[in-house]
């Protein structure tokens, strides 16, 4: 839904990232650093959406072959075999968090393999880079970038309109991109390489949803909104010459070239008053159609119409569905049947009340019938059926009276597109997933069609927190938007979100250690009760009342046996109570908006931090004392957590970089602490299960150790660091929350900022053993070893591969190195998780110095893109220096 999503969880990610802090403690210098790295699996706890898909973009010239992008959670591109989505950004590491945010995206039509993504997330100082062009010659699977010169804003106002990013369906060398922020109309014509900008258009566009806004965010200029090519005006290798622009100006709003870019005028007669959120050229039929709303979404609309441009004319048609005295909502989603010029399509994207509305006409704009209708107010009929069984959660657990339906056909509905090559296939975004159907044109037989989510893969919630109980479900989550989630497999969606109450927002959760039934859980809500309590693991709720004042969730601590609470909301002072929150008294001698935590042990023992102050309470919250302690960050931007099973035993990760910056340990409840010297910045602390032989609970962090961003595991105390993540999976900001698993060795859960919940099991069944791979004196790989080869993705032309080698002997190796030939003289065009070489059709794949170590009963995994031609034969022999392997 991403209301909440804009201006509380960015707002931490933004003050977590730029706060000031002072000098650091003195270092422990006994830590040694270890950067060897484990073997990895990461997917997604599945959810299946849960945010807004503001575009949806099918190439218009390779069936099936359709892409899709979020306001801060990446891109992702349709897979036909599977029904599925694939990630395709989360190679976008730390330092380019805002590169998560795609404003844009672009398919070439002229050659397949090239897609094009503009990314950035704020067009303020909330995000400290400017944006940038990502350009693919694989569909995805790997990218080259072209930093701007100017901000983007796939998360700002105004982000559902586009596409801002088009490529020249006849010279496919050329690009062009709306800019925001009065930076005008950009183009490129070395495919993406580099652009200028194009001095000579009349418009930088001059709408801003609010003027007033001081942070930025509200107030911007919207700019370029779109760009669409007549692709009849133009011939194979040639400059299309007629070129549409939509500019974010309410009296000037299109703009047309004739002459391939070099001249620019505005559209004579068209309607004023409006934005055109869309413009889409049906060439077959000689249209522009305009999708137009006073506002520019995705939240608000007003009045709004629909128009129709003929090309050949330059007649203008106001084809609107529906009188614009009865529109609130303003139009945007845009669509025409590629297969049935005539056949158009659009909704009514800000409609939160009852329900959105879908228009489709197949007269070209002369009449239209709607998705639903009203009988006899407040009931309604409906053209399509809804089935969300594979997304229950969608539902809401709501019970709406009339004319208000359960699940809702959708809200923020900007992007709407009909398959090119299938007219019975449409798929449509909205602020909590995407949907689609395969049956459209009963429509217009007068039968209903039927809508279902097709959102699988798509993963785009931003978390805020994860508790892993030792018992009871595996997985605890506190989301942004949707509230949260039970997980009792990992594997499937669950039945419902946290209800009674659902939280918009939940901020904080806990359970108690020794009675994991008791879990509480503080969130916001526009209206209502700010926490909420289980006794059954998660699985039921009910209400807990609030202190005077409150107005957020803040974080929230449950003693270790569920006794009492310890909260810290928004509005008000840090509050204790016994039982379930029936009454709060104010806690004393802790300041305001100080983060809350328990020991773990000591039911009466709670912890706090504020402004690089920590805070003890031994009497179940009622009085908390300062710690004599000095040198922590100074900020706010610090998570803590108490070890499980330890009294006293604290870590404490956080700071900024110009400051205090790392990972504290306390063994006393916070008097003193000791910060390790081999973690050079760390913003998360969890804990998992020990590896085997180990005296102590594994602990995982989200840090920069070694020089290197990245999610690390240490199994010896933090003496030693093992990077458990590679740079094809970093999935940008990661440092809200992290928890191992207490009952599975290895496993970890990740957050992040758009990409929902990560969860990583590792290939190191002997436990976190091996040696180390830079030993000179370590063998060579001996023994039998086995490989699985995978096509996962074959175009025409190239192709994506996965390696799998499993050290099937009774040895661990140390370095290994796989060679076979290719049978069709295929060649590696890029390879990650290893290092790769060719001659000739023969190839050698070596470890990279992460991934040396692979114990016995073990895998290591690797994958890379290359190209073929006429047969893409898989290799049928695979060796281990001299050792053959068996081939699954």
């Amino acid at each position: 839904m991403r209301r909440t999503r804009i201006l509380t969880a960015v707002l931490a990610l933004a003050a977590g990232l730029l706060a000031g802090t002072p000098p650091a403690l003195a270092a422990d210098s006994t830590a040694k650093v270890s950067l060897a790295a484990d073997t990895y699996t990461w997917k997604n706890a599945r959810i299946d959406g849960g945010g807004f898909v503001p575009g949806i973009v099918f190439n218009r010239s390779e069936k099936n072959l359709a892409y899709a992008r979020t306001d801060i959670g990446g891109a992702y591109r349709w897979q036909e075999s599977s029904k599925t989505w694939t990630p395709l950004l989360d190679s976008v590491g730390w330092d380019d968090w805002g590169h998560t945010g795609v404003v844009s995206l672009a398919s070439d039509s002229v050659d397949p393999n090239k897609v094009y993504a503009a990314v950035g997330t704020y067009t303020n100082s909330w995000d400290p880079k400017n944006g940038a062009v990502m350009r693919s010659s694989n569909r995805g699977a790997s990218w080259q970038k072209t930093d701007l010169p100017f901000k983007l804003g796939g998360n700002m106002p105004g982000r559902g309109m586009g596409e801002r990013l088009a490529v020249d369906p006849n010279r496919n060398s050329v690009l062009y991109l709306g800019a925001p922020s009065g930076k005008g109309l950009w183009r490129s014509t070395d495919s993406g390489v580099t652009w200028s900008q194009v001095a000579n258009f009349p418009n930088v566009g001059n709408y801003q949803q609010d003027p007033t806004d001081t942070s930025g965010y509200a107030s911007d200029n919207q700019g370029i909104v779109w760009v669409t090519f007549d692709e009849s005006t133009g011939t194979s290798g040639n400059a299309t010459r007629a070129i549409y622009v939509g500019v974010a100006d309410l009296q000037n709003s299109v703009y047309r070239s004739t002459d391939a870019g070099a001249t620019w005028t505005r559209l004579a007669g068209q309607p004023t008053g409006y934005l055109a959120h869309k413009g889409v050229l049906d060439a077959a039929g000689g249209y522009l159609y305009l999708s137009y709303s006073y506002k520019g979404g995705p939240y608000d609309g007003g009045k709004g119409q629909v128009w129709r441009y003929a090309t050949a004319t330059g007649t203008w048609t106001n084809i609107s569905p529906v009188a614009e005295a009865d529109t609130y909502y303003g139009f945007s989603g845009l669509t025409v049947d590629r297969q049935k010029p005539g056949t158009v399509m659009a909704t009514a994207y800000s409609s939160w009340w009852p329900d959105t509305q879908i228009f489709r006409s197949t007269d070209s704009g002369a009449t239209w019938t709607k998705a639903w209708d009203y009988t006899s107010y407040p009931n309604r009929a409906n053209r399509y059926t809804m089935d969300v069984s594979s997304s229950p959660w969608l539902t809401w657990g709501a019970n709406p009276s009339p004319p208000e339906q359960t699940p809702k056909l959708g809200w923020m509905t900007e992007s709407l597109v009909i398959d090119p090559f299938d007219s019975n296939r449409m798929m449509y975004g909205t602020g909590a997933t995407l949907y689609g159907t395969e049956n459209l044109t009963n429509w217009d037989s007068g039968s209903q069609f039927t809508i279902k989510p097709m959102v699988q893969g798509l993963e785009e919630t931003a978390v805020l927190d994860l508790a892993s109980p030792p018992s009871g479900a595996p997985l605890l989550s506190a989301l942004g938007d949707i509230g949260g989630f039970r997980h009792t497999d990992l594997t499937k969606v669950p039945s419902m979100m946290f209800t009674s109450p659902n939280f918009t927002t939940t901020t904080s959760l806990d359970f108690a250690e020794t009675n994991p039934n008791t879990v509480v859980r503080v969130g916001n809500l526009d209206s209502g009760p700010h926490i909420a309590f289980s006794t059954d693991n998660g699985a039921n709720w009910f209400a807990g009342s609030d202190p005077s004042g409150v107005s957020g969730g803040g974080t929230v601590a449950a003693a270790s046996d569920g006794s009492r609470f310890v909260w810290s909301p928004d509005g008000a002072g840090v509050q204790y109570t016994t039982g379930f929150g029936s009454s709060w008294s104010a806690s004393s001698g802790i300041p305001a908006g100080a983060i809350v935590e328990s020991d773990r042990v000591d039911a009466r023992t709670f912890y706090g931090f504020k402004s690089g102050k920590f805070y003890v309470s031994t009497d179940g919250g009622a009085t908390f004392t300062a710690s004599a302690a000095t040198g922590l960050p100074s900020g706010d931007s610090v998570r803590f957590k108490a070890l499980p099973g330890v009294k006293g035993d604290v870590w404490l990760a956080g700071g900024a970089t110009d400051g205090a910056y790392g990972l504290w340990h306390s063994t006393d409840g916070g008097a003193s602490w000791t910060k390790l010297s081999n973690v050079d910045q760390a913003d998360t602390i969890g804990f998992g299960k020990a590896a085997t032989g180990a005296s102590y609970q594994t602990l995982y962090t989200s840090a920069k150790i070694g020089g290197v961003r990245g999610i690390f595991r240490s199994t010896d105390k933090g003496a030693s660091w093992t990077r458990i993540n590679d740079d094809a999976h970093q999935w940008g900001w990661t440092g809200a929350a992290i928890t191992g698993d207490p009952r599975v060795y290895g496993r970890v859960y990740v957050s992040t900022n758009g990409r929902g919940v990560i969860y990583g099991d590792t290939s190191d069944t002997s436990g976190g053993g091996g040696t180390d791979p830079t030993d000179p004196e370590d063998p060579a790989p001996t023994g039998a070893c086995a490989v699985t080869y995978k096509i996962t993705n074959q175009w025409s032309g190239g192709f994506q591969a996965d390696v799998q080698l499993s050290n099937t002997g009774p040895s661990a190796w140390t370095g290994w190195s796989l060679g076979w030939a290719f049978p069709n003289a295929q060649t590696i065009s890029q390879t990650w998780n290893a290092e790769a070489a060719q001659s000739g059709s023969t190839v050698t794949a070596k470890n990279v110095g992460w991934n040396a170590n692979v114990a016995a009963g073990s895998s290591v995994s690797f994958g890379f893109t290359g190209s073929w031609s006429g047969t893409n034969g898989k290799p049928t022999a695979f060796k281990v220096g001299d050792q053959a392997c068996t081939v699954a």
